[in-house]
C-alpha cells in the first residue's frame, strides 16, 4: 500500500500516531492511524502486533492493518498500522461529558469492554492496561480495546523474570497481586476494568490520593493493606455490587470476564449510546474529530507523569530491568518507591462537581 504520513494525533515514549491517508487521490477522510517508531525502540509495537495478530479479530478489539518499515529524515522506522477512532477515546468522553457519564452510558461501555477482555482471555493473553485512554470510540457506535504493547501472554513468566521488579500498565489501576508478587494474570485486567468504571463514573482516580502523596504510600495501600478502591455510594446498588466483585484482594476469588457478563449491571443489549451535546456540537463545528495525545511516557519504573502507562517491554529487553531478591510485598514496595513524590498534575485539570 502507498501512503502517505498525515497529520500527528499522538505521540508516546515508542515514537508518534499519525494519520493515514493515501498517495494518490487525496481524500478528506482518513484510512486508518499508523502509529511509528525507530526501529530500535520498537519492540513495544512489535509485541502489539504480535498479539493482535494471534488474537484474531474481535468487534470489540483494535484491528491491526498491516506493517512496514520506512525510511524518514535519514531515519528507519517501523510502522504499524490501526483502525482509526474517529470519535478519540473514552477519557475523551468523560471530559466532554463534564467529567462523568450517565450511569446508562456507564453500563453499556463496561459490557462492551468485558466482550472484548472475555476474547483476549479466551486466548490466553492478557491486556496489562485497561484505562479509559485505551478504549476507542468510533462514530458507529462501536468501542474497542487498543494499545497492546504491555500485553502478555496468560500465566507466562520465565525463571529470571521471577526475582524482577516490573511494574505493567497504569499504577493507579494496578491490581494487588502484582505489586506483592509480580503477577500479571487474567484477573488483573478486571481489577482495573472497576478502577476505570469508577472513574467514568466519577471523573477521578478510583484510590483518593492527593497531589504530592508519597508513592510508597500508594503502593501500601494497594498491595499490602485491606483497604479498597472508593466505590461511589451513588451508583446503583448493581453497580455497587458489580465493583464489589471486581474489587477482591484474592484474585483466585475476583470474578472473571465471562462471569460478569451475567451480572445484572451490565446484562441486556447492546443500545447505541447517543450523542452527547458536546458531540454534537462538535460534529456540526468541526470536519474531524481529533484524537486525545499521548502523554510522553516515563524511562524508568516510576516516573510516570500524568500516569501514563510504563512502556514495558518484552523478555528481550530485560537485561535494563533491574534484578533484586524479594521475600516479601514489603521489600518489594521498597525497591519499586523512589524517595521523590508522585506527580499529581493531572489533578489540576479536574473539574469540581460538588
Amino acid at each position: 500500500m502507498e501512503w502517505v504520513r498525515g497529520d500527528t494525533i499522538g505521540f508516546g515514549s515508542f515514537g508518534t500516531v499519525n494519520l493515514v491517508l493515501p498517495k494518490t487521490g487525496f481524500s478528506k477522510s482518513p484510512l486508518m492511524a499508523v502509529k511509528s517508531c525507530e526501529i530500535t525502540d520498537s519492540v513495544s509495537l512489535k509485541n502489539e502486533k504480535e498479539v493482535l495478530d494471534r488474537i484474531g479479530s474481535c468487534p470489540q478489539i483494535i484491528r491491526c492493518l498491516g506493517d512496514d518499515y520506512t525510511v524518514e529524515k535519514g531515519g528507519k522506522l517501523y510502522n504499524l498500522f490501526l483502525e482509526y477512532a474517529d470519535k478519540g477515546n473514552l477519557a475523551d468522553q468523560v471530559k466532554k461529558s463534564g467529567g462523568n457519564l450517565m450511569e446508562s452510558d456507564v453500563r453499556r461501555y463496561a459490557r462492551l469492554i468485558l466482550k472484548g477482555l472475555s476474547f483476549v482471555h479466551s486466548n490466553g493473553f492478557v491486556h496489562c492496561d485497561i484505562k479509559l485512554q485505551n478504549i476507542l470510540l468510533f462514530g458507529n457506535g462501536d468501542v474497542k480495546i487498543a494499545d497492546f504493547g504491555l500485553a502478555k501472554r496468560n500465566g507466562e513468566k520465565g525463571g529470571e523474570e521471577q526475582r524482577r521488579v516490573e511494574i505493567r500498565g497504569t499504577p493507579l489501576n494496578i491490581a494487588p497481586e502484582s505489586i506483592n508478587e509480580n503477577v500479571y494474570d487474567s484477573a488483573v485486567d478486571i481489577w482495573a476494568l472497576g478502577c476505570a468504571i469508577v472513574e467514568m463514573f466519577t471523573g477521578k482516580p478510583a484510590w483518593n490520593f492527593k497531589p504530592g502523596t508519597n508513592l510508597a504510600a500508594l503502593l501500601i495501600k494497594i498491595g499490602v493493606s485491606d483497604e479498597l478502591p472508593g466505590i461511589p455510594q451513588v451508583l446503583s446498588e448493581e453497580g455497587q455490587d458489580f465493583l464489589g466483585k471486581c474489587f477482591v484482594k484474592d484474585p483466585k476469588k475476583r470474578w472473571t470476564a465471562e462471569m460478569l457478563l451475567d451480572h445484572p449491571f451490565v446484562a441486556g443489549d447492546d443500545e447505541f449510546v447517543s450523542l452527547t451535546r458536546c458531540e454534537a456540537e462538535e460534529e456540526s463545528t468541526s470536519p474531524r474529530c481529533s484524537f486525545e495525545e499521548f502523554s510522553a511516557s516515563p524511562r524508568c519504573a516510576f516516573e510516570f507523569p500524568d500516569w501514563v502507562s510504563t512502556q514495558s517491554t518484552a523478555s528481550s529487553q530485560s537485561s535494563s530491568v533491574p534484578s533484586f531478591s524479594i521475600s516479601s510485598p514489603w521489600d518489594r514496595i521498597r525497591k519499586l518507591a523512589c524517595d521523590e513524590a508522585a506527580d499529581w498534575t493531572i489533578s489540576e485539570s479536574w473539574i469540581t462537581l460538588r
